[in-house]
């Protein structure tokens, strides 16, 4: 990479991770916290307010990505980090679950990611693209980790309103980032033909993408209406869970580090990729079973473990696929579609989870995230990932 390259990708990718972190330090701990509103005695409630933030930005990510098209990207994306941070404010002096939706709502408004993701693809050039939307899909999945790890320390300390206050504070470091970090974007954008959504929507290479970041987040938030509330059944406080995500996290991290990309190098992207979903898709079965049996904190470790390993890969790896896969023309279209079946990924886990858990319990919920990522698993196994056209590429650079 060149130096504005490095610092566009680094730049980009700290906003993502500061908007992404404010987003998952609630996350292992909100289904617990949120009990303690009026109105948080319903489970299916409590679930429908967590993931109403992914239906907000479901509706809003590709009128944003236009958007920056018409008007620019840093003005789009500056916009997107304020409204972000008011409904971070308006959740943190939340008396209700009802006003607790309705800050999750307003968070969800600030759809910044096809902007953020489209002017990352202006200041990289071909060859080293793919590197740079990689950089952004590890940061994302570096900051749900960490998130994991000091969500319960920091929920004992500051409370659900303090922590949605600290996340309106990191949206504000972001406005900060893009205004003196970021470079300066391309005075024009050079669009050869107008993105059509339907030409997105008729690939099927980057919709078996769409679909797999759709159900990837539906099952990970899900988990968390169930997996908090085994670990204080196993005997483990609540401040003490990060006992149970750090190992996991750390390990994770370090496998990855030692399978994913050098195993990549060789050529086997593909079958990690199709690995990472199949271990997914047995944590589902080893925690249902774990429901069945006297909980303990040992396996639910080596579970999350086995978790943390397959979405850090998926989380890395996917939106390196969209960008190799999507032509020049309609990548801003193509990463908007993404993140907006992503973040329905997010309401559907959300609502759904509340709910299954409030009728099925944990088992009924962590049959159906088998039965999801068994679908995924059929759909995604004849997608062909096209690492030779980008090593053909950069040997002709």
């Amino acid at each position: 990479m060149t130096a504005v390259e490095l610092r566009a990708s680094m730049s980009l990718a700290s906003i993502f991770a500061l908007r992404m972190l404010g987003l998952f330090l609630v996350l292992p701990v909100f289904a617990l916290e949120a009990r303690q509103y009026p109105g948080g005695d319903d489970v299916s409630l409590i679930g429908l307010a967590m993931g109403l933030y992914g239906l907000t930005q479901a509706a809003l990510q590709i009128p944003f990505g236009m958007a920056s098209d018409r008007f620019g990207r840093k003005p789009v994306i500056i916009v997107g980090l304020l409204l972000f941070a008011a409904g971070s404010l308006m959740a943190a002096l939340a008396t209700s679950l009802a006003w607790l939706a309705a800050g999750r709502a307003l968070q969800g408004c600030g759809a910044i990611s096809a902007a953020v993701t489209a002017l990352l693809a202006d200041q990289t050039r071909d060859l080293v693209r793919t590197k740079a939307m990689a950089l952004i899909g590890a940061s994302i999945g570096l900051m749900f980790a960490i998130s994991l790890v000091i969500a319960p320390a920091l929920a004992s300390v500051l409370g659900l309103a303090g922590l949605f206050a600290l996340t309106a504070v990191l949206a504000l470091a972001g406005m900060a980032i893009v205004l003196w970090w970021v470079p300066p974007e391309p005075a024009k954008h050079a669009i050869q033909e107008r993105a059509s959504v339907s030409g997105v929507l008729s690939n099927p290479e980057l919709m078996r993408c769409n679909l797999g970041v759709l159900i990837l987040h539906m099952v990970q938030l899900a988990m968390w209406m169930a997996v908090p509330t085994m670990l204080e059944q196993a005997g483990l406080p609540r401040a003490q869970h990060w006992w149970v995500y750090l190992p996991a996290v750390l390990g994770s991290f370090f496998v990855m580090a030692g399978t994913l990309f050098p195993l990549e190098r060789r050529g086997y992207l593909r079958a990690v990729f199709l690995v990472a979903i199949g271990c997914i898709m047995l944590v589902q079965i080893a925690l249902w079973t774990l429901t069945q049996t006297s909980l303990s904190i040992v396996a639910l470790t080596l579970v999350l473990f086995v978790f943390f390993w397959g979405f850090n890969v998926l989380e890395a790896s996917q939106p390196s696929f969209v960008s190799r896969l999507a032509p020049a023309n309609v990548r801003g279209t193509a990463m908007g579609v993404y993140n907006t079946l992503q973040s329905l990924g997010l309401f559907a886990g959300g609502a759904a989870g509340g709910w299954l858990v409030k009728n099925f319990g944990p088992a009924g919920l962590f049959i159906t995230g088998f039965s999801a990522m068994l679908l995924w698993l059929v759909v995604a196994w004849p997608m062909r990932i096209p690492t030779a056209t980008v090593k053909v590429a950069a040997k002709a650079g």
